[in-house]
């Protein structure tokens, strides 16, 4: 009986914070089609034009190549220092290896180590601060995957004269990319939609997000931040989405299952 009335607890408090996340989300995607430029409830005609109003949005037009520059560059900077990371932190034995995962996740004073530097903040300053973050993303899920791949494909790899590089790609590279392409997927949409870092780093480089968190106190500019969010959500989600069916490991499962039945 507590059973059952604690799994049914359980799923209300789940819809709860459902509701609780994803009703505010639908409602500013309700608003980015009212006709009118208040934000009144209920909405009493739809319309398009405020897409229109927001495409031809000088601000949007400079902030949006920004936010995709930063967010492309920073993920490519995530993959490949996170991969590496990962692949040190399985592969091999070093003083402080414990330790590395820690470190990735520690806060970084990002102003003022910039400002250390002297680097003028901008779209640089940008990617770098982003880059610090993603890379803990492509990190988890690359050595995630590396441990839940079978060490008996690359022992029996290199048993059969391959090299180390022959391994890596015909054995390692197949197993974790999917985690590498959910990595890089998580990593773009997480950049994209960031303003938190971005506020510290950008100076006045205009962003998204910035541009979001700037203008939508402004009841006149409000229609038009719905629809620049509508698009944020649009990228955060689908990239999140897809990283979500890529990053159960299938294919590391399958690949395990047919050396198995071969030994067998």
């Amino acid at each position: 009986m507590e059973s059952t009335r604690a799994k049914i607890m359980i799923r209300v408090f789940a819809v709860v914070t459902l509701v609780f996340l994803y009703v505010p989300l639908v409602i500013v995607v309700l608003y980015a089609f009212n006709d009118s430029a208040g934000q009144a409830w209920p909405i009493e005609q739809y319309t398009t034009k405020w897409f229109s109003a927001a495409w031809n949005n000088e601000q949007v037009r400079e902030a949006l190549p920004n936010s995709l520059e930063v967010a492309a560059i920073a993920t490519l900077l995530a993959l490949v220092l996170g991969s590496a990371a990962a692949f040190a932190v399985h592969r091999f034995q070093f003083f402080g290896r414990g330790a590395v995962s820690f470190l990735l996740v520690l806060p970084i004073a990002l102003n003022t180590t910039i400002n250390s530097f002297q680097i003028p903040f901008g779209v640089l300053t940008i990617i770098i601060g982003h880059a610090t973050f993603c890379i803990v993303v492509v990190y988890n899920n690359v050595l995630a995957r590396l441990r839940r791949t079978p060490t008996s494909l690359i022992e029996a790899s290199m048993d059969l004269g391959a090299d180390g590089w022959q391994t890596f790609r015909y054995v390692t590279f197949p197993a974790i990319r999917t985690a590498i392409v959910a990595g890089a997927l998580l990593a773009f949409a997480l950049s994209f939609d960031e303003i938190v870092v971005t506020n510290f780093t950008a100076g006045s480089t205009l962003t998204i997000p910035k541009f979001i968190y700037n203008n939508i106190a402004r009841p006149r500019d409000r229609p038009v931040v719905n629809v620049v969010a509508v698009v944020v959500i649009l990228l955060m989600v689908i990239p999140v989405y897809i990283a979500q069916r890529m990053a159960g490991g299938g294919d590391v499962t399958a690949t395990a299952a047919k050396a198995e039945a071969a030994e067998v």
